[in-house]
């Protein structure tokens, strides 16, 4: 199993290996070259956007800057708005359906580590220092007509539901269903939304 796989499905995968060096500086060029295009310029910020993403439907918009990890496990629905200053880190799939808004500086997450340090770095090398800390992720799935307030925070594994709003600031550690607006540290569901 490579460590890309181990890491799609995971497990703990070593950071360091270089299938996943190579795609990583790649996505940071890509993300470089994007955060740098000028505003105005569509086509090429779609053809930036078709490289770097696992994909995309209609109607996609990225304020910059925006950062990601991999850029190839986020997928976006139709008719999306991601405002500017967010970060993906998508070590695992994050998944978001159709007409998202996200709002500033938001936050999604799927990679975690062991709590333990040696778990997490293993043993020092002989010089004293330590390769690539272990990680191990959780995909990310935020469901149809969702908009997520400023700030928010989405922990690795959760999955948000159809028609919800997360409140800004909220850290959303567990799975919000459908139909609900939710917020707080950590985000709870607070009434219906219909």
């Amino acid at each position: 199993m490579t460590e890309r796989e181990k890491m799609l499905a995971g497990q703990l995968y070593d950071c360091g290996d270089a299938e996943l060096l190579e795609q990583w500086h790649k996505a940071k060029d890509l993300a470089r070259a994007y955060n740098n295009t000028a505003s105005a310029d569509k086509e090429e910020k779609d053809r930036i956007l078709n490289e770097l993403l696992g994909g995309k439907g209609e109607n996609l918009w990225i304020t910059a800057p925006f950062y990601v990890d991999y850029g190839i496990n986020v997928y976006f629905g139709n008719n999306c708005e991601v405002n500017m200053n967010c970060t993906f880190l998508d070590d695992n799939i994050i998944r978001i359906g159709d007409n998202a808004l996200i709002a500033p500086n938001v936050q999604i997450y799927t990679a975690f580590h062991p709590t333990n340090a040696s778990d997490r770095f293993g043993n020092p090398k002989e010089d004293g220092s330590f390769t690539f800390c272990k990680t191990r992720t959780a995909p990310v799935v935020i469901g149809n007509n969702v908009w997520i307030g400023g700030g928010a925070i989405l922990l690795p594994g959760i999955t948000i539901g159809d028609n919800v709003v997360i409140g800004a600031g909220s850290v959303v550690t567990k799975d919000i269903p459908d139909n609900t607006v939710a917020y707080g540290n950590p985000c709870r569901v607070i009434r219906e939304n219909r």
